[in-house]
């Protein structure tokens, strides 16, 4: 297998107990010349000088030698880790690092695996062979991140299965083998690689095509668009099933995902593959504590409630950590019973979701986490950490789409880091419009170290640039102009650019047909049915002028006196002749000039078809002589119809424009009462969303309790001793069924006092004792007897609350009859007898 030089693969590979006979294993099966390079990352004694390098020269024909600092990565090398020091690597070198005091163990091959990761991406490939603990888990989930390559032993084969079962189980395994097996199935993985990246580019057609499949096929299995995902982020992560699956190329793996519907399942889990862990890049946090919340803070001297939404919180680390940082500054700044802060955490992934509303996590968490903030929101469990009661309450878990599904609003905190970065720019714009509408003016935006809000600048102002923290301005913009999910973009109008009419301010042609227009052509408007002007040519300020009033741009309201009551019925006659030319002659405009107007409905151009042309024509005043012979005997009648049907026209008219008027004051309440309800329907939507998210968490809080109390009545059942929970008014919370023998009760008995119950133990200062125990906080112990010569041990003791508050006693009766029989028998025997 070739690979170039300056491209090769880089395989890390940890262990720990167990670890070397699957190193040497592993390495004894490598060729000499596979183009790759091995850096070996084993927990050693720092106390002692390592041999691990001498003994794998012994296996490998490969150079093997323990690292230095500064040393270059070469192809066909093996590289060891030398005792206490940490590993990383940069543009290809090795460093070594003084290991950092922290609480707990050290985890030198989480470490070593995400600097691989960042510095070798698509081509680190780690390895996590037989050891105890789960050191490993972190760098591999960075290197499944970067579309590297996951290999971990199989647990049956391993000396200590708890490295590798640790990588199982947080499902970061691409491939699951015996030690000497891996080498050739890492060899045909990146030669199937090569084939597919040397094949067609992701922008060729027929490749487009093919992905374009894929993507339906995921949101027919899944429900998930990813159309608008980035097309090299998608190809990268496609590129990597179909070596992993070594079926050769993207139309084979189409056709290879529709015989295997399950596969679609693991490349959509791929997809949402995230690196995440708690307080990311530090300095980010730190200001977070040290400035910005604490300004938030300050805006509300009286306190509030604030919200907060993480979308994309993967696992839960960055919620909680938001969480912990937002009770330190409460606390800090005195104000922890004025404030109050509810986090929403949302993610695509179910599996996800479960494992953070759990909030267990493994304990190589106290690299990132100090030994403080372990302590104060930690409890410590045997595999690792539980986030603490308080901070769990804050967040609030729930799987949710931020593409599509309605998003949490009224916010005063939006953190979204690194999930940007996997969007093309036009879904980037739609889902910071998105976060601009859930914010409050004044909201913070927390984005990752490679995003911006390049593309909603408008909406949000930089608060600080290194944290890439940003303000939500405090902007009234229409619904309608924000990008909720499911609301297509509005496209301007297109204008005419800058070039196109410089071209045509050079065209002699098109400026001597405008001066013709302008000097000699008739004036002439384009309207609608509805008499909206649509275009002006030449001068028409002799027939229209804006009317008194609102402004209206409709020739019947810019119509000048005479033209007024002439032009509705020619304009009527022409929509009922399309094509014909309606002439209107004999029009006297403001009772003086006479004008000629001809309206003719367009039915070419298509383009025009259903406006009309309204010409205006100016008609030359008669002489003398003419105007006599014009009065005829009848033009005083003439006048007087005249001047009847004008009066007519100008109330027909006035009505039109009232009704007209009226309805548009009618069409812009009804736009304002739909836009109201669409934000009503948005947020109701919203809080919808909300409710059902606290409803599943309430559910599966109910569910945990009532499994954890069936747990606890049989084992209290299974100890056969006597036991009785009593509060601190000494009334019965639950009791054993083998009370029931030393007590009369019966369950309707909850509630009461105990020393209301009949009892067959002879203990009159059993009450008494209870007192004192709840007085004294000391614990008490007895002997009683019973009517039918039993005895028991009488041990009361404090009940406390995860929260150290003392909230009653509880006491456990354990038979001692043989033991008092034997002691009964031992004081009878004679001294000195057998």
């Amino acid at each position: 297998m070739a690979v170039p030089a300056a491209d090769f693969p880089v395989v890390g590979i940890g262990c720990s107990a167990g670890g070397l006979a699957a190193v040497e294993k592993f390495l004894a099966h490598v060729p000499v010349d596979s183009g790759m390079a091995f850096v070996v990352v084993q927990h050693l004694d720092p106390s002692h000088d390592s041999i691990l390098a001498e003994l794998l020269r012994h296996v490998t024909p490969m150079a093997v030698a323990e690292v230095g600092d500064g040393m270059a990565v070469e192809p066909d090398h093996v590289y060891v880790i030398p005792p206490n020091k940490d590993l990383s690597i940069h543009d290809g070198r090795l460093r070594l690092l003084d290991p950092v005091e922290r609480r707990g163990p050290r985890h030198p091959i989480d470490s070593f695996l995400r600097a691989l990761a960042e510095d070798r991406r698509e081509k680190a490939i780690g390895i996590v062979l037989s050891g105890m603990g789960d050191d490993g888990a972190l760098g591999l989930d960075a290197i499944k991140e970067m579309a590297g390559l996951v290999v971990v032993q199989d647990p049956a084969s391993a000396q200590e299965g708890g490295m590798p079962g640790a990588a199982i189980a947080a499902g970061l395994a691409d491939i699951v083998a015996l030690p000497e097996k891996m080498p050739a199935l890492i060899a045909g993985y990146l030669d199937h690689l090569a084939q597919v990246e040397g094949g067609a580019p992701s922008d060729d057609g027929a490749a487009r095509r093919n992905l374009d499949k894929i993507v339906a096929a995921l949101q027919s299995r899944c429900g998930s668009d990813f159309s608008l995902y980035k097309t090299n982020t998608l190809a990268r992560r496609v590129e990597r099933r179909i070596a992993l699956n070594q079926v050769g190329s993207l139309a084979k793996y189409v056709r290879h995902v529709r015989d295997n519907p399950e596969e679609l399942d693991l490349l959509f889990k791929e997809l949402l593959i995230g690196v995440t862990e708690f307080f990311r890049d530090a300095e980010v946090w730190e200001y977070l504590r040290a400035t910005a919340l604490p300004a938030l803070l300050a805006r509300y001297p009286e306190g509030k409630s604030l919200r907060a939404w993480v979308p994309g919180c993967s696992t839960g680390e960055e919620a909680y950590s938001l969480a912990m940082t937002f009770a330190e500054v409460a606390e800090k700044a005195g104000a922890a019973g004025r404030f109050k802060l509810q986090i929403y955490a949302t993610d695509l992934d179910p599996d996800a979701i479960r494992k953070a509303r759990k909030g267990c996590y493994s304990g190589n968490i106290a690299v990132g986490v100090s030994a403080e903030r372990l302590a104060r929101h930690f409890t410590g469990e045997a595999d690792g950490y539980r986030i603490g009661k308080a901070i769990r309450e804050m967040v609030v878990f729930a799987p949710q789409n931020v593409i599509s599904d309605p998003p949490f609003t009224t916010l005063d905190i939006l953190s979204c880091r690194n999930l940007l970065i996997y969007f093309r720019p036009e879904l980037q714009a739609k889902v910071l419009a998105l976060f601009g509408y859930a914010l409050n003016p004044g909201g913070l935006l927390l984005l990752g170290r490679s995003e911006t809000v390049a593309d909603c600048a408008n909406l949000f102002v930089p608060v600080d640039a290194k944290a890439h923290l940003f303000r939500r301005l405090d902007l009234s913009a229409a619904l309608s102009e924000l990008l909720l999910p499911g609301k297509p973009k509005r496209k301007p109008a297109p204008i005419e650019s800058e070039a196109v009419r410089s071209g045509h301010a050079d065209n002699i042609g098109h400026l001597t047909d405008q001066l013709i227009q302008l000097n000699y052509a008739p004036a002439a408007v384009l309207i609608n049915g509805d008499g909206d002007l649509l275009h002006v040519s030449g001068h028409t300020g002799k027939y229209l002028e804006p009317a008194a009033g609102k402004v209206s741009m409709n020739v019947y309201a810019m119509a000048r006196e005479g033209l007024r009551g002439a032009l509705p019925g020619a304009v009527q006659r022409a929509l009922r002749s399309p094509g014909a030319m309606i002439d209107v002659k004999g029009l006297r405009v403001d009772g003086g000039r006479s004008v000629e107007i001809t309206v003719q409905a367009i039915e070419k151009p298509e383009a025009l078809r259903g406006r009309l042309l309204i010409v205006f024509h100016d008609v030359a005043t008669p002489g003398k002589k003419g105007r006599k012979l014009a009065a005829s005997a009848g033009r005083d009648a003439l006048r007087q119809d005249v001047e009847q049907a004008q009066d007519a026209l100008q109330a027909m008219r006035e009505k039109m424009r009232t009704s007209l008027d009226d309805l548009t004051s009618s069409n812009e309440e009804l736009q304002s009462t739909n836009e109201e309800l669409m934000t009503s329907k948005e947020e109701m939507q919203s809080l919808n969303e909300e409710l059902q998210t606290v409803l599943a968490e309430r559910q599966s809080k109910v569910e945990s309790l009532g499994s954890m109390r069936n747990d606890m009545e049989n084992l209290l059942n299974s100890t056969e001793i006597a036991t009785i929970f009593l509060d601190v008014e000494m009334r019965i919370r639950r009791f054993t069924a083998y009370a029931t023998k030393l007590f009369r009760l019966i369950p309707a008995d909850v509630g009461r006092p105990l020393s209301d119950v009949a009892r067959d133990l002879d203990y009159p200062a059993l009450m008494a004792d209870v007192q004192d125990v709840l007085r004294t906080r000391l614990p008490r112990e007895r002997r009683a007897g019973t009517g039918d010569g039993c005895w028991y041990r009488v041990r009361i003791m404090l009940c406390r609350t995860q929260d150290h508050v003392i909230d009653g006693v509880v006491i456990t009766f354990t038979d001692i009859s043989e033991i008092r029989a034997l002691e009964e028998r031992l004081r009878k025997r004679p001294n000195g007898s057998e």
